[in-house]
């Protein structure tokens, strides 16, 4: 079944205010990069990697699977990709929103391109997923709303633990 591109965009757009409400509270809070640093145990991912997550994986879709193209943010990938281990360099909350923002643009930049033809088509990119365009861009959009709640949930709990 595919979704209609709007759908998508209005998905991805609601998805991201609340990313950044979470990283606006991160903020304004009493010690942002210690906030941005919790983490529920040793090697475990603090919310710091779990936006930044976001945003790299975003970029992954925009310029390696649904479409082949350069990437600004490829030094990034090793550090915040599925599989890393959330090192101890905390980026701060602003250089977030700036990756975040960069990521985003790309992807709205890709998902431009993607006609409503191709949206049950397989991506050269996604060919060993099996994945449709659309399949990729709900994904895309339930990733965020994942690791969103994630970082959510860590940061009730560095509250809790203040």
């Amino acid at each position: 079944m595919s979704i209609h591109l709007g759908t998508i965009s209005q998905l991805l757009e609601l998805n991201r205010k609340m990313t950044l409400k979470l990283l606006d509270e991160v903020g304004q809070s009493n010690d942002p990069p210690g906030a941005l640093a919790y983490r529920p145990g040793p090697q475990r991912a603090h919310i710091a990697w779990q936006i930044m997550h976001i945003a790299i994986t975003e970029e992954k879709f925009a310029t390696q699977l649904l479409r082949k193209t350069s990437s600004e943010l490829t030094d990034l990938f090793p550090l915040y990709q599925k599989g890393s281990i959330a090192g101890d360099s905390i980026p701060a909350v602003e250089d977030i929103k700036t990756v975040l923002a960069q990521s985003r643009k790309n992807l709205l930049e890709t998902i431009s391109q993607i006609t409503e033809g191709e949206l049950e088509q397989i991506p050269e990119g996604l060919l060993e997923r099996g994945w449709t365009s659309s399949m990729a861009l709900q994904i895309v959009c339930w990733h965020e709303a994942h690791h969103q709640g994630q970082a959510h949930l860590l940061l009730n709990s560095w509250k809790a633990a203040q």
